[in-house]
């Protein structure tokens, strides 16, 4: 089968088989169409690397077949990649105004604002990128104006979910729009690309409605300064936080970059109209604790955020204490739970009281439990089934409840390309996936030099040596050794392995003692084999020849 004409594809890049880092792409009769462009957190699997992205070389190299790229939501692992990727895809970019004002700060910071063609679509709005006919179908979800995609081709119907919930009182916009997804029905579907996150929880995710109850109840009983943390994003959560605050006779402050951005955004789309201009970190000593409230960052326990640097007293601004209170309003992302259990220490150790949805309903899922699926599947009636926005786990379950419900379901993940039409549904091939690091201001691939580098010292160590020889070949005084995270400089072992390496060295023919390529490179294995010997370690090794 010829996958560049005449058929109808799905390619993930990434956010199949894992949960983050969202990148998809759909195929019709030589077009290509990207939806999503999102970042993934290295976490404990990779605590190498903080940020990182799917590779997008593929389509890259078939970007003047790229008619665009529309974006679901704004949330980072669906859009947080745009502002480094576009550069390689440079096609025009489409999303709702929130996503859009969330994405316009990011593409700013890159010096890319001016060069993107950012098309503002809104909310149930409708994109017309032949092949590709495609209707915004507005869904519940956890920030602002998620959007499902009802993807219209010569071939048929694909709804393409992001992510969603069914919450019948999300506060802020509408709930999912059961008519609309009602009406695909009639089509019908040919297949649901669809969010596993929540397939192995029973039951339903819950409402926003209850969480800004419970924040209510609880705050009205505190005393002292009161923090909570929860995802930046989640405009609803801010909005019912300052809520309760006010009803509790307490005025608002955020605290934490990417807090400030998404309160920026939403006002600019009037969201957070009927809340006063929050404070800002620098106003809090100026109230009684009594009568603040703070929202900050660092609900995952990020080393580098608001909450971390609080909790360990090092925030240049913020204290907290003896009698205070931090709410995290948040679920624990799998992977972050000795980074969070850290945090929540520190502020044990401080006197600070910890609360967390463990022992109150502060925090409900964006993403749909066992229940919600199944009213989806019940609505829109697809013909195929295929679980994204998972782990293994995750779409293995949310596969099984798809058959149960009457579609057949496709197991996938990144690279897989999957034909829809014409023909028989299934994996005909697929494409290269790979993964992009940020570093700083560069992208460095996953599986390089660089990283593998990283890697080798993350877990090794390094050992770098430093020594002289005469033109004779002769040593000069004694090596001089550096062995960060291995040992300390008057550590006897770091003399040993010095004496061994000289040993060594001196032990080489005088031949090679003169050369200094075909030295350097014996001097590296002089100082893998001491170092083996004394540590019984294969650190990354260095050595620095100086011809006196």
């Amino acid at each position: 089968m010829d996958l560049e004409t005449g058929d109808l594809s799905f390619l993930p890049l990434g956010g199949t088989g894992e949960i983050g880092m969202n990148l998809n792409l759909y195929r019709c009769d030589g077009k290509w169409l990207a939806v999503d462009c999102g970042i993934g957190f290295g976490g404990a699997a990779h605590p190498e690397v903080d940020v990182m992205m799917a590779d997008p070389a593929y389509i890259a190299g078939r970007r003047d077949k790229l008619v665009g790229l529309v974006v679901t939501h704004a949330h980072e692992d669906h859009l947080g990649a745009i502002a480094w990727l576009w550069p390689q895809l440079r096609c025009p970019v489409y999303a709702t105004p929130f996503a859009a004002a969330v994405l316009r700060r990011k593409l700013g910071e890159a010096g890319l604002v001016h060069q993107v063609k950012l098309h503002v679509v809104q909310p149930g709005g409708a994109i017309d990128l032949k092949p590709f006919a495609i209707r915004l179908i507005r869904m519940s979800h956890s920030i602002p104006e998620a959007q499902a995609l009802a993807i219209d081709t010569p071939y048929g119907t694909i709804l393409h979910t992001g992510d969603w919930k069914l919450d019948p009182n999300p506060l802020l916009g509408p709930p999912s729009d059961e008519l609309a997804l009602a009406e695909l029905s009639k089509k019908p579907v040919l297949a649901m690309i669809c969010d596993s996150t929540n397939a192995m929880v029973e039951g339903s995710s819950g409402s926003e409605k209850d969480v800004a109850e419970e924040l209510t109840r609880l705050i009205g009983r505190l005393r002292g300064r009161v923090a909570v943390t929860c995802f930046a994003s989640n405009v609803a959560r801010m909005e019912s936080i300052a809520k309760a605050a006010a009803a509790a006779g307490r005025s608002t402050a955020i605290v934490g970059r990417s807090l400030r951005n998404i309160d920026a955004a939403a006002r600019e789309c009037g969201y957070l109209k009927a809340l006063p201009p929050f404070l800002r970190e620098d106003d809090v000593d100026d109230l009684p604790d009594d009568n603040v409230l703070i929202i900050i960052t660092g609900s995952q326990g990020e080393s580098r955020s608001a909450l971390a640097r609080v909790a360990m007293d090092t925030h240049p601004r913020l204290a907290l204490g003896q009698g205070d209170t931090v709410i995290f309003s948040s679920r624990v992302i799998p992977g972050n739970e000795r980074a969070i259990g850290t945090v929540q220490d520190n502020l044990v150790r401080r006197g600070v009281n910890v609360l967390t949805d463990e022992d109150h309903p502060v925090h409900v899922s964006g993403h749909p439990a066992r229940d919600e699926l199944r009213r989806l599947y019940r609505l829109v009636k697809p013909k195929y089934a295929v679980p994204v926005h998972g782990e293994w786990r995750h779409l293995t379950a949310h596969a099984a409840l798809a058959e149960e419900e009457g579609a057949r379901a496709i197991m996938m993940e990144d690279g897989d390309i999957l034909n829809l039409a014409p023909g028989t549904v299934e994996i005909v091939d697929s494409a290269p996936v790979g993964r992009l690091v940020l570093d700083e201001n560069r992208l460095i691939p996953m599986s390089g030099e660089v990283m593998n580098a990283r890697r080798k010292l993350l877990y090794n160590g390094a050992v770098v040596v430093s020594f002289a020889i005469d033109r004779a070949g002769n040593l000069v005084g004694e090596p001089k050794l550096s062995a960060p995270g291995l040992m300390d400089a008057d550590d006897p072992e770091s003399a040993a392995v010095a004496r061994d390496f000289a040993d060594n060295v001196a032990g080489l023919p005088a031949a090679t003692r003169r050369d200094d390529d075909l030295l350097t490179d014996a001097a590296r294995t002089a100082l893998r084999r001491a170092v083996s010997r004394r540590l019984k370690k294969r650190p990354r090794v260095e050595v620095h020849l100086l011809r006196v």
